[in-house]
């Protein structure tokens, strides 16, 4: 597998940019699956524990908090979200 993409201010891009359309695709690195799947872990994890029928304000809390937390790591770690209509 090959080593992150460098942006242009020399981040390393562990999420890049999507070919077609908004948002990014998937990791081009094992920092970004080792991080993907570990919150799919943590997310199910907390499925599990939190029991989302019984308390269904403390899960949507919950959720909201890990996608927000995934938002921001791929803000940070990613290529910079806008649309793209295809290489160039």
């Amino acid at each position: 597998m090959k080593t992150g993409e460098q942006s242009p201010d020399g981040r390393e891009i562990w999420f890049p940019a999507k070919k077609y359309g908004w948002g990014w695709g998937p990791p081009n690195c094992w920092q970004g699956w080792l991080l993907l799947l570990s919150w799919l872990a943590a997310l199910v994890g907390g499925m599990c524990l939190i029991r989302p029928m019984q308390h269904p304000v403390a899960s949507l809390v919950y959720y909201a908090g890990f996608f927000i937390l995934l938002l921001i790591v791929f803000r940070l770690k990613g290529a910079k979200p806008g649309w793209h209509w295809g290489r160039k």
